[in-house]
């Protein structure tokens, strides 16, 4: 029989580490936006050198929220301190299982009294829409992203996205207005003028150097899209394809896609029977040399992945309990690997070799998961982390993973990333047969980029110490 819900896909697997090590998914597509513009060096050199104009519509959930319960839903399911969330701001929003795990990390914004966006990937916003859906005096309206294969059909999302980004932003989005803007705080938000159009704006950092990123409806996505690069020409600026994109975050230190941590726990099994079985957690695919048995050794909690500094216990919110009972200064840490130039060559080589065959290393996105797991060894072989998301950095030309280690692993550190899965590989539509093999790499800052380090706000990118 066929299952109709997650809760009947995992019972009927058994094992829910094998079923998602298998998960037939395949490879993540980022949709719509083209892969490349011109080519993703160069895009990905913009947003160092000049500017980048990052298209953001197609890939991410847009998930409203409004209502007299609407921060009450907020509070009680983030980690987040609501205290202080006047309109107009945003906040990086986590919320964690009972069990302490993160479920998934997005943007929320203030967007007026009683009115909230979520905008993200597809875990948290169907957490916050199974929580919302009893007991709460509140509307939930779900903007889905776009389809990952559209195969011609016409698609249409509620709002466009756009991130203006680079050392040259500010001077286009002064152009843009035709005034000056006034550099708020980070996660604040206001208007601005494009095109006659009046869009609405939130300060970021995606790049490293001051941006914006701006949205408004999707009907205007050609006019305002044509604006910028228009305005943008004498300034460098480069439309950024979808190739590009998915390796910024290797600069900035901002780790993608956690396993939502929802597969265990009994509170969650009306959860788990209310997401349908082709949901994303009932697809997700694990990837990587770490294999465990259990699922929950897959579960990361915010301090291993650097927001440690979210939880805040003024407030009560589901998995209160299991943060209040961990030790931070035990807890991993996230950091940036910097892999060995001459074990990258040897990973790629055997394209080209008779040598050994390794799991193929895509650029400038290595991933071959939805959410990856490899192990990180020291030198006596003992696993002292797990690096998390993997790609190529055209602007510090490295090799480079994020990744969360042991506390007593040092700045500087060399330790090996194993690349490849255990006995030939699992049965992803990813993977084919291969022997795994030891990376030496470097344990760096994150972020790794300087401009990232010395400019983001304080908070998750802040730089890790040794």
């Amino acid at each position: 029989m066929s299952a109709k819900n997650l809760q009947e896909v995992l019972d009927q697997a058994g094992n829910t580490v094998e079923l998602l090590r298998n998960s037939q998914l395949g490879a993540y597509i980022y949709p719509v936006v083209p892969a490349e513009f011109t080519n993703w060096r160069r895009e990905t050199i913009a947003w160092a050198s000049s500017a980048v104009l990052f298209d953001q519509t197609h890939h991410m959930v847009n998930l409203f929220v409004s209502g007299p319960d609407a921060l009450k839903l907020i509070t009680d399911t983030g980690i987040n301190s609501t205290a202080k969330f006047p309109v107009d701001t945003a906040k990086q929003f986590v919320p964690v299982s009972p069990e302490g795990g993160v479920i998934g990390d997005g943007i929320l914004f203030h967007l007026a009294e009683e009115e909230y966006v979520f905008v993200g990937r597809a875990p948290v916003a169907n957490y916050l829409q199974w929580t919302g859906s009893s007991g709460y005096n509140l509307d939930i309206r779900l903007d889905q992203r776009s389809p990952m294969r559209p195969y011609g059909l016409p698609v249409k999302r509620d709002l466009w996205r756009f991130q203006i980004q680079g050392p040259n932003a500010w001077k286009i989005i002064e152009k843009l207005n035709g005034a000056p803007v006034e550099q708020v705080k980070f996660f604040r938000m206001g208007y601005m003028t494009i095109a006659g159009e009046r869009v609405r704006w939130l300060r970021h950092g995606m790049a490293g150097a001051p941006g914006l990123e701006i949205w408004g409806p999707y009907d205007s996505y050609f006019k305002i899209r044509d604006t910028i690069l228009e305005a943008g020409q004498e300034f460098g600026i480069e439309p950024c394809g979808s190739r590009a994109y998915s390796c910024n975050t290797l600069e900035s230190g901002w780790i993608p896609s956690p396993l939502p941590a929802v597969y265990t726990h009994e509170d969650l099994r009306p959860y788990r029977e209310w997401l349908g079985a082709d949901s994303y957690e009932a697809t997700n695919a694990i990837a990587g040399s770490f294999v465990s048995d259990k699922i929950e050794d897959y579960y990361l909690n915010p301090w291993e992945l650097g927001y440690g500094t979210f939880v805040k216990f003024d407030h009560d919110f589901v998995g209160r309990d299991a943060l209040a009972a961990v030790d931070p200064a035990a807890q991993r840490r996230k950091v940036t690997l910097a892999w060995n130039a001459e074990d990258v060559a040897k990973a790629l080589s055997y394209l080209v070799d008779d040598g050994p065959d390794y799991q193929f290393f895509d650029l400038p996105n290595a991933n071959y998961g939805s959410s990856n797991f490899d192990s990180v060894l020291d030198a006596d072989g003992n696993v002292v982390g797990l690096s998390l998301f993997t790609g190529y950095s055209t602007n510090e030309r490295k090799v480079l993973s994020l990744a969360t280690v042991n506390p007593d692993v040092p700045l500087g550190a060399e330790v090996k990333v194993v690349w490849g899965e255990p006995d030939g590989g699992s049965r992803k539509t990813t993977v084919q047969p291969h022997e795994q093999l030891a990376v030496r790499a470097i344990v760096s800052p994150a972020p790794y980029s300087a401009m990232a380090r010395e400019t983001y706000h304080p908070g998750w990118r802040t730089a890790v110490k040794a």
